[in-house]
């Protein structure tokens, strides 16, 4: 798959895929303790939670690479993890073990529709401009994510946002997101990933010899034993019940949304179409998306889901799915290392994010901003991705206001069947 003329013909290299692996894995690496942090309030092993993560990361990029060849990591998606822990687990008042379970079912509901290419079918039918807009948002939320991470942009009570602390951190992230500026604009082969390191070995003396009480990088232990002991806990009998339809069909609604913006947005700002114009091997792709849901169950995580981080090893260069492939082995060691990934803190990864936001706003001038039925829908989907801090919502009211405005203006014959069908998927997704 993988052959020297294959990378030829998507004008790329070996050292080029693998560049873009590693630096997709820095951006994404963070998950392997962010979700185990948030799923063991649950009261599930903080330890096989990571351990859980790393396989569910591991087998589903290594899938998205070698069955859908596209250079998109998978991993338990952020949000997804949050309505696992806070609504399934402490809301609806679910044990841990059918709340897995409710994941497992939703994951083999994903791959029915993937499989049929329902999913595909229903990608189809969303509007052009509104799939720029949606480039565009996620590009804007990955920024929105890289200051926060960097401390840049922190909440306010007066104005909900504004600009933190002059500090020795932020000064940091700013003297990194200058270096990979420069590095880029030179055209350094693999400027991204030394921008991360960099910005690494810049913040190594923070808290040590200024700036700060606490230090940002600390290093107690190197090796740790993988814990295996939440494979296969999962209660797939009393989750399969009438009364948690909406439970499984909320992980359905919203995993989907994410998978399909995220490839959409993706496929978009980096070029990686087909013949037709269509996201590059979609079908397989979102079944990559529903495997990765499914397994996720059975080893003990919340559902996984295609990352917008991927965008860093595109712009690095990545187009095939060697690069997944070599992001997929890079989360493997972390089984036994996951304490060195402390040596790479928030602010490093962040100007790496904020710079994928601009990569990400290319397909803007693509939308025909004269036409207003056209240019505000598009407009809103964008804004409100990056402004509710969720690519979900941004999307779903983007779908909406489009139809709406159709319908008022008397368009209603351009609505396809499809897209009422999204429409009708985007209002459960609401009130579910």
């Amino acid at each position: 798959m993988f052959s020297a003329a294959d990378l030829k013909k998507h004008n790329t290299s070996l050292s080029t895929e693998i560049l873009a692996g590693v630096s997709s894995f820095l951006a994404t690496a963070y998950i392997i303790v962010v979700n185990p942090s948030i799923l063991s309030q649950t009261g599930m092993p903080f330890s096989a939670v990571l351990t859980a993560t790393i396989l569910v990361a591991f087998f589903s990029s290594l899938m998205m690479g070698l069955y859908a060849n596209n250079p998109i990591l998978v991993a338990p998606g952020m949000g997804l993890n949050a309505f696992f822990t806070f609504t399934a687990v402490f809301t609806e008042k679910l044990s841990w073990q059918v709340a897995l379970g409710t994941v497992f079912w939703s994951g083999i509901f994903f791959l029915l529709l993937s499989f049929f290419n329902v999913r595909a079918y229903i990608l189809k039918a969303i509007p052009k401009s509104l799939r720029f807009a949606i480039a565009a948002g996620i590009g804007l939320f990955i920024t929105l994510i890289g200051f926060a991470n960097a401390k840049f942009i922190v909440a306010h009570p007066a104005t909900m946002v504004g600009l933190g602390k002059l500090n020795a951190s932020s000064l940091t992230f700013a003297a990194g997101l200058l270096i990979t500026v420069v590095l880029l604009i030179k055209n350094i082969k693999g400027s991204i990933l030394i921008g991360i390191v960099l910005t690494s070995l810049l913040a190594w003396p923070i808290g040590r010899w200024w700036g700060g009480t606490e230090t940002i990088i600390n290093i107690d232990t190197i090796v740790s034993q993988p814990d295996f002991s939440l494979l296969f806990e999962l209660d797939m009998v009393n989750s399969l019940k009438w009364s948690l339809a909406p439970i499984i069909l909320a992980f359905v609604f919203t995993d989907m949304f994410d998978s399909l913006s995220t490839f959409v947005g993706l496929a978009e700002a980096a070029e990686l179409l087909d013949e037709n114009g269509e996201p590059r091997n979609i079908k397989r792709s979102l079944v990559t998306d529903a495997f990765s849901t499914t397994i996720a169950g059975l080893v003990g995580s919340s559902p996984g889901t295609a990352y917008i981080e991927s965008a860093v090893g595109i712009e690095q260069g990545g187009k095939t799915g060697l690069t997944a492939v070599a992001g997929a082995i890079l989360f493997l060691p972390f089984l036994f290392l996951s304490p060195l990934l402390s040596a790479i803190p928030a602010i490093a990864t962040a100007p790496a994010l904020v710079l994928v936001g601009v990569f990400m706003m290319k397909p803007v001038v693509k939308i025909n901003w004269g036409n207003l039925s056209e240019a505000f829908p598009a407009f809103f989907a964008m804004v409100l991705i990056p402004f509710t801090y969720s690519i979900t919502q941004g999307i779903i009211w983007g779908f909406l206001s489009w139809t709406a405005l159709h319908i008022a203006m008397g368009k209603i014959r351009e609505i396809s069947l499809a897209l009422w069908i999204i429409d009708i998927f985007a209002i459960l997704a609401l009130i579910l």
